[in-house]
């Protein structure tokens, strides 16, 4: 069992319902990589008006996601093309 867990925001899961189903496929099997060796990870920053954020990278998407280190929860905020995601 995961030490950490994964929970979508609303927002989120309409993103991913929006998505391709390959690409759909591919950013499930990387949160579920991601929630199952967080601890090997280093989380990526973001900074100006994502700070507090993280971004995990997905091919040519995004995954935008807060961290709750008392809870072990990874909080996914926003999913999207690397070129609209930083917008929302």
């Amino acid at each position: 069992m995961p030490k950490w867990n994964v929970v979508f925001a609303k927002e989120a899961e309409n993103d991913l319902d929006d998505l391709a189903n390959v690409v759909r496929k591919r950013i499930i099997e990387k949160l579920s990589w991601l929630e199952n060796n967080f601890d090997l990870t280093a989380p990526v920053p973001l900074g100006a008006d994502w700070s507090g954020f993280f971004k995990l990278r997905v091919g040519d998407f995004r995954v935008i996601y807060k961290i709750d280190w008392s809870t072990s929860e990874i909080f996914i905020v926003v999913i999207g093309h690397r070129s609209k995601v930083y917008k929302k």
